[in-house]
């Protein structure tokens, strides 16, 4: 009877420690930020508090590439369609195409390959984020023929958020989520590493941040860890980018290259060489600049606890995009005059 009761015993209070830890696994915000989910990181002190701007989902939408006029070739920063609805609502179609469904290249048959997919429009929008611009534009050098995407995407692959995510019962959570999420996020502050936390997302303070950020921790906010793994960018990726566009002369190319959140809020002088060399070109906008300004005009231009840029961000990034390609498309109209 004592053996029975002291087992007993045990299981209990091995089941009231299980039910603790569910319930504060069940307890803690599912991740809605990319740095978030992968380094488990709590939401309650990085996640975005401010409400983003609603955008009309028919903006959202894309046109097939043999009705479109301007063709983008993206990557994530393209993906929720958000800064493309700018030029849907300024009058174009837009189809857009990942830079994953093309084996991340560019090759010498470009234009070949922009025949075969049907594309007749005006403009094409390559966009690249920061980090991984030198690779794509080194694998341009030596690439077998372009891989033909199977369509563009009519909707976007990644849609927007148009509230502030609720905090209800985390139902995928695992046993020790909560546990793990609290340990990660504690040594994320601190900066240390720990088992089991991917040193993939960095937490580092962030001058004025709560003049930048919304969420709780705003003295704080997440980084991508890659951001400094692929280098600088150079002077001479922009004369890559300057020689790709004019053996394709036939075709317009505007470039969009977007920074790392790193540079944006950590290290703005960051491929400072290529932002300079890039400035004396009329190969696209200089986005470097335009993030510096825009950042402080508005709390969560890039979200806290992800490596995009927010929907208001992206709202203003497009607004910018329309004026540029409003810029290529009259200077190209000029210098086809007789």
């Amino acid at each position: 009877m004592t053996h029975a009761r002291l087992w007993l015993s045990i299981f209990l209070s091995g089941f009231a420690i299980c039910a603790c830890i569910l319930l504060h696994s069940l307890l803690t915000h599912a991740p809605y930020g990319d740095l978030s989910r992968v380094g488990r990181i709590s939401e309650d002190d990085f996640g975005w508090k401010i409400d983003p701007p609603r955008v009309d989902s028919a903006t959202l939408q894309g046109a097939p590439i043999d009705q479109a006029d301007i063709l983008v070739i993206g990557d994530s920063f393209s993906a929720s369609h958000v800064w493309q609805s700018a030029l849907v609502r300024d009058g174009h179609s837009v189809a857009t195409i990942y830079w994953s469904q093309m084996d991340e290249m560019l090759c010498a048959d470009f234009e070949d390959w922009l025949s075969q997919i049907g594309f007749k429009g005006k403009l094409v929008v390559i966009e690249s984020v920061e980090r991984l611009l030198n690779a794509r534009l080194a694998r341009a050098r030596n690439c077998t023929p372009m891989k033909r995407p199977l369509a563009a995407t009519p909707g976007p692959t990644s849609p927007p958020f148009d509230h502030v995510p609720t905090s209800t019962l985390n139902w995928d959570a695992q046993l020790f989520s909560g546990w793990m999420t609290q340990r990660c996020t504690r040594a994320a502050i601190a900066g240390k590493a720990r088992t089991g936390c991917n040193p993939m997302t960095l937490a580092r303070p962030v001058d004025e941040g709560c003049a930048l950020f919304s969420h709780r921790r705003c003295d704080m906010a997440l980084f991508l860890a890659d951001d400094l793994n692929h280098g600088q960018l150079t002077a001479d990726d922009v004369a890559r980018m300057e020689a790709f566009s004019k053996a394709y002369a036939g075709t317009r190319l505007l470039w969009m290259v977007v920074p790392n959140k790193w540079t944006a809020y950590l290290e703005p002088a960051r491929s400072h060489a290529f932002v300079d060399a890039l400035r004396q070109t009329d190969l696209g906008p200089d986005l470097f600049s335009f993030v510096q300004q825009e950042k402080t005009q508005m709390r969560d231009f890039y979200f806290p606890n992800d490596t995009h840029i927010s929907t208001r961000g992206l709202l203003a990034l497009g607004e910018h995009m329309v004026r540029a390609v409003r810029q290529k498309l009259d200077s190209a109209s000029i210098a086809s005059r007789p």
